[in-house]
C-alpha cells in the first residue's frame, strides 16, 4: 500500500488551501481524528520568529479542520537523527513540509531516521505534502544556488522521480520563467506550480487542484493544465 503525495505552489495553512487540505485529511481519517506532523524545517534559516509563525499557523489551520497536530521543528530544537523524532513522525497520517529554503530542508533530512519515517508514513498509506520549498525538496532535483549558465541542479529527495518543481510559478515574471525553463536540463520534467495550487497524486496520475494551474516542460514542450485536469508525470 502506498499513500498520497501533494505538491503545493504556495499558501500553506492559509484559507485558500482549506478545501484541498480537508480532502487530504479525508484520505487518512478512517473514522477517527487524523493526526498531522507539521515540519517547518525549511524556515529555520529565516530565524526563530519565522519558524514559530509557521508552527502557529499550521497548528491552527489543521486543528480547525479537526486534526490533532504535532509541530516538529527539525533543525531548531529537534534533530533528524533522534529516534524519538522519527517516532513522532511515524505516528502521523499526514506529514506537511512547509516553505522556506529548500536546500536547508534537503540537507537536514537526507539519509536520516526522520526521512526514513516520512517514507514509512507514505508506504503505509499516509499523505506527504510539500509546499513551496517542501515541494521542491520532494522532487528528483532542485536548482542549486550558484550563478552561471546553464542553471546548476543538485539531487533532491527523489519522491517524484525525474521531476524538478518550480513553486510560485504564476508569480514569476514571464521572462524569468522562460529563462529558467531553457536553462534546466532537458532530461528533467519541470513542473511549475502556481500559487495556492496543488498537484495531488490520484489513482490515474496527478490532479491539479486549487486556484490556478500548473505548467509542464517535457521533451522541449510546454503544456498548461488547469484545476481539475489530470496530469501524467
Amino acid at each position: 500500500m502506498t499513500g498520497t503525495l501533494a505538491l503545493v505552489g504556495s499558501g500553506e495553512f492559509l484559507t485558500g488551501m482549506r478545501a484541498i487540505d480537508a480532502e487530504l485529511l479525508g484520505r487518512i481519517a478512517r473514522g477517527g481524528r487524523p493526526h498531522i506532523a507539521v515540519i517547518p524545517t525549511a524556515a529555520v534559516p529565516d530565524g526563530p520568529a519565522v519558524v514559530a509563525r509557521w508552527a502557529a499557523l499550521g497548528q491552527a489551520h489543521f486543528a480547525a479542520l479537526g486534526a490533532s497536530v504535532d509541530v516538529i521543528p527539525i533543525g531548531a530544537g529537534a534533530r533528524a537523527d533522534d529516534p524519538a523524532v522519527a517516532q513522532r513522525i511515524a505516528a502521523a497520517g499526514l506529514v506537511y513540509l512547509s516553505g522556506g529554503k529548500p536546500g536547508f530542508l534537503l540537507d537536514t533530512l537526507r539519509e536520516t531516521p526522520a526521512w526514513a519515517a516520512i517514507l514509512a508514513v507514505y508506504a503505509g498509506g499516509g499523505v506527504i505534502v510539500g509546499c513551496s520549498a517542501g515541494a521542491m525538496a520532494l522532487g528528483a532535483a532542485l536548482v542549486a544556488p550558484r550563478l552561471g549558465w546553464p542553471l546548476a541542479t543538485r539531487p533532491a529527495l527523489g519522491m517524484v522521480p525525474g521531476v524538478l518543481v518550480l513553486p510560485h510559478y504564476d508569480a514569476l515574471p514571464g521572462l524569468l520563467r522562460g529563462l529558467a525553463l531553457r536553462g534546466l536540463p532537458e532530461e528533467l520534467t519541470v513542473v511549475g506550480i502556481d500559487e495556492e495550487t496543488a498537484l495531488v497524486q490520484v489513482d490515474v496520475g496527478w490532479q491539479v487542484q486549487g486556484r490556478a494551474g500548473i505548467e509542464l516542460r517535457r521533451d522541449g514542450r510546454r503544456v498548461r493544465f488547469g484545476s481539475g485536469e489530470i496530469v501524467t508525470l
